[in-house]
């Protein structure tokens, strides 16, 4: 997605500038071309060279804006130049500036003429991000569609107070940078999704349980794209790592709890996809000691665990699309569609999990999307993230 790709980097002045490096390395690595601004402030920080090497090209500075020795004006060749735009850290100077369209350095400039996507990546202290006029910036600069908000999170800060204002760690901002090449529009804005990620766990005794090999990717991927494209974002998932950020997180382990959290999330949602891998059956008893290896029975009992999706079905209202997953070897298709119709999604994605690059565990996965109008849509093998964008595309296109 990024070998390529054009990204214009801005650097405000806070001790987060030290986390773009690793944006700017990640991005270099990946085959993208990056250019890097540097304003006064993050030069006290970071310095131009270090970007430079990161990226293999010079780092502009506000010097730079004043030298003559570029063919055009600079922050217009930088702002014509760029498919998408990263200010990260964003100060609660640069913040102003951009909510009221000001322009006096390098950076500024090069945002107003720029017409790209601009990700937004705050980092401030606590009290400095809670002021009432640092809050009406940030409200006011997102009412510009240009503007896409990476809002802070929760932690210990450089000041040690622990607080909302701690910038963005570098995947989600990567993550953030993908979604904005594959879609630059906040189209689901006013949507509430609901997806489930991961494969659910039905414990034999507190340290064995019947699994599956779900690493919970795919529906993070679809969290994610969801959360980008302006949706209000609820993830059902059963335990997983590396969490994202900016949504309601509901964690499960068996499909009992991730029935009771669907169900009870369900009617707040407009779009509900279930990505998560649901076991099919449970133990039919559960010892709450470790039982001994001797002991395990040498014929394990097995009950049918409740049909999530069935259930979900039954309580759709007429506004809510929900979307279910086939994953199969073989014919993908025909399991797929008998899904389809006989628990009544408005689609489902139907995807190999026996080819190379794709199903469990893989960053990439390929898949066919069919709905209940019969529309079908063939993805051929991309990131996961990639796919989860051209999943919500066509359920936009989708009756």
């Amino acid at each position: 997605m990024l070998q390529g790709k054009r990204i214009l980097i801005g650097i405000g002045g806070g001790i987060a500038a030290y986390k773009v490096c690793e944006v700017v390395s990640n991005l270099s690595k990946a085959g993208a071309e990056v250019r890097v601004i540097l304003t006064a402030g993050a030069q006290q920080f970071v310095t131009p060279l270090t970007f430079a090497t990161l990226s293999r090209h010079p780092a502009y500075t506000d010097d730079s804006f004043w030298q003559p020795t570029h063919h055009r004006p600079l922050h217009i060749e930088l702002g014509e130049w760029a498919d998408v735009f990263l200010i990260a850290p964003l100060t609660a100077n640069t913040l102003g500036k951009l909510a009221y369209g000001l322009a006096d350095n390098l950076l500024t400039n090069t945002v107003l003429a720029s017409v790209c996507p601009v990700l937004l990546a705050p980092a401030m202290n606590t009290d400095m991000w809670e002021q009432q006029a640092v809050q009406r910036n940030w409200q006011l600069v997102q009412t510009d569609l240009r503007y896409h908000a990476l809002s802070p999170g929760n932690g210990l800060l450089a000041c040690d107070r622990i607080g909302t204002g701690r910038m963005a760690e570098p995947p989600e901002i990567l993550a953030h940078l993908e979604s904005l090449l594959c879609s630059p529009q906040r189209d689901l804005a006013g949507l509430r999704v609901l997806i489930s990620a991961g494969g659910t766990r039905e414990y034999l005794d507190p340290v064995r349980f019947i699994g599956n090999p779900s690493t919970g990717k795919m529906g993070i991927a679809l969290a994610r794209a969801a959360l980008h494209r302006g949706a209000e974002v609820t993830l059902v998932h059963a335990p997983l790592s590396d969490l994202p950020q900016g949504m309601r997180l509901v964690p499960v382990e068996s499909a009992a709890e991730m029935q009771q959290a669907m169900t009870a999330h369900f009617s707040e949602a407009d779009w509900i996809v279930m990505a998560a891998a649901v076991a099919d059956v449970r133990p039919a008893t559960y010892s709450t000691t470790k039982l001994p290896k001797r002991s395990l029975p040498p014929q394990l009992d097995l009950v049918p665990v409740p049909d999530i999706v069935a259930e979900l079905s039954r309580l759709k209202q007429p506004h809510q699309k929900l979307v279910g997953f086939a994953a199969q070897t073989g014919d993908i298709l025909t399991p797929a569609l008998d899904k389809l119709k006989r628990k009544g999604l408005d689609a489902i994605v139907a995807n190999p999990i026996d080819q190379p690059d794709s199903g469990f565990g893989s960053d990439r996965n390929q898949a066919i999307f069919l709905d209940s109008q019969g529309q079908k849509m063939a993805i051929a093998p991309c990131c996961k993230l990639e796919m989860a964008h051209h999943l919500f595309d066509f359920l936009r296109g989708s009756g």
